[in-house]
């Protein structure tokens, strides 16, 4: 329908994103915000946002994406539930069409998509190692006493880059005190960060993988001019960062839910913004495994549950 919009939202470890595209997939709105540990609050106030912003929006359409997609989708009532991989190379592709590789680089993790045609072929993540996230920029920005901004400019005046170990946190922290110690200029170290991060992303996440141009860099990292420049260095190419890098994962959930073109929204309202949504936890009982499922609990009904590695109660609401 021409009046109709679509709303896809990404949560995870760090960020909830939103982000709300119109019938012919313009982007019409866009909020990034941290977490801070409450995945259903961000969400929620990511949501009052939207609706100050857009009073007129009729949603068609809810999709939920990233790691409390789950919990997320239960509270909203999302009509599509899909992966970040999916989501985020759903929004790479429609921004590029001709794109190769995707990067995708988060607070905690890190992800490479291989793309072939317009269709995903490989994909490889990252989840152990903070060596390879935003939250190894952040820790490091912090021990220079530097904001992430700060950081970032810095980055890009440096000269001559320190020479850094990258592939653990220990020994990138126990290397960089001493390369400050030794008189190595502030720039050049945080370039240096900049430089064994890439490596430590190329060298593990797409080891095995056929990196090509053209290359679509996206999540938080991509952000940070230094690191824009130490892939560009490091990989002899320029990165295509896309107007709405930090949002890409919530567009990819928007373009899905639009394509799916659900008949009737599950959306809740937009009223679920303003009310005190709860979880509570049991253990499934039904086989040794005795997965923790969690419950998403409004006004005292259960509107939805995640958790469970047989995924018996994905989505399922009500009674047990």
């Amino acid at each position: 329908m021409k009046n109709s919009h679509y709303l896809g939202i990404d949560v995870g470890s760090i960020s909830a994103n939103l982000v709300l595209i119109d019938a012919e997939a313009q982007v019409v709105f866009a909020d990034y915000r941290r977490v801070d540990g409450w995945p259903l609050r961000a969400a929620q106030a990511a949501l009052a946002a939207l609706r100050a912003a857009c009073p007129q929006a009729v949603l068609a359409g809810v999709g939920a994406t990233g790691s409390a997609r789950h919990l997320v989708a239960a509270a909203l009532g999302a009509d599509v539930v899909q992966n970040e991989i999916s989501a985020h190379a759903c929004a790479a592709i429609h921004v590029q069409p001709d794109v190769q590789t995707v990067i995708e680089i988060g607070g905690q993790d890190s992800k490479v998509t291989i793309v072939r045609d317009r269709v995903v072929v490989d994909f490889a993540m990252n989840l152990l190692c903070a060596a390879g996230t935003g939250s190894f920029l952040d820790a490091q920005a912090q021990r220079l006493n530097l904001t992430i901004e700060e950081f970032s400019r810095q980055a890009v005046r440096s000269e001559r880059p320190t020479g850094i170990a990258g592939r653990c946190t220990v020994f990138a922290e126990s290397d960089m005190i001493h390369k400050q110690q030794i008189g190595h200029r502030q720039e050049d170290i945080v370039m240096g960060l900049c430089l064994a991060m890439a490596r430590n992303f190329l060298g593990n996440v797409c080891v095995g993988k056929e990196i090509r141009p053209p290359i679509v860099f996206q999540g938080g990292v991509s952000a940070n001019q230094g690191m824009r420049r130490a892939f560009a260095e490091l990989l002899k190419c320029e990165l295509i960062v896309p107007e709405h890098h930090l949002v890409m994962g919530a567009l990819g959930a928007a373009l899905l839910v639009r394509r799916a073109a659900p008949a009737a929204s599950r959306f809740r309202g937009f009223d679920v913004c303003e009310r005190a949504i709860d979880t509570q936890a049991f253990t499934c009982p039904d086989c040794a495994n005795a997965c923790e499922v969690i419950e998403i609990v409004d006004r005292g009904e259960i509107v939805g549950r995640s958790g469970g590695r047989c995924r018996k109660w994905e989505g399922r609401a009500g009674p047990r």
